[in-house]
């Protein structure tokens, strides 16, 4: 199933869209009326005609200046263990740089992410599931 097909389905199963990539569809997380941010839940194909849901956690260095990278990614792994309890696995970790967009040399807060995925037979089975990952806190926040 393309990205695009499954954003038609998304869309008509009552959820927003906030990109489509090659591989996946990023869903959107409304904060208020005008702004929709990149919510960290996406669906793409798998094999075999199954479907891909994969969540992003994620902890940003800014948040936490005196912790170290391995504090950090369990920072974002207590976040996915409510989606790891409800079958999902981790997939995949990720470390990256957010530049300045006046000076490329310059990095404002390096991100910690740990994404999860759940493999799903349909569409069907896909929306609760959806639901679940939307429904979670998706960026640990110092406290």
């Amino acid at each position: 199933m393309s990205p695009q097909v499954l954003k038609k389905a998304l869309v008509s199963n009552g959820f927003e869209v906030f990109r489509t990539l090659q591989g996946e569809v990023v869903l959107a997380e409304r904060v208020r009326e005008n702004l929709i941010l990149d919510s960290g839940v996406r669906l793409g194909p798998a094999d075999e005609g199954r479907l891909r849901v994969r969540v992003v956690f994620r902890a940003q260095k800014t948040d936490f200046p005196s912790e170290d990278e391995e504090s950090l990614f369990r920072r974002a792994r207590e976040l996915s263990q409510a989606a790891v309890a409800d079958g999902f696995a981790e997939i995949a970790t990720n470390v990256h740089s957010i530049k300045d967009p006046v000076d490329a040399e310059r990095v404002l807060d390096t991100v910690f992410e740990v994404h999860v995925a759940r493999e799903v037979a349909s569409m069907e089975e896909a929306t609760p599931v959806l639901k679940f990952a939307l429904s979670l806190d998706k960026a640990a926040g110092a406290r």
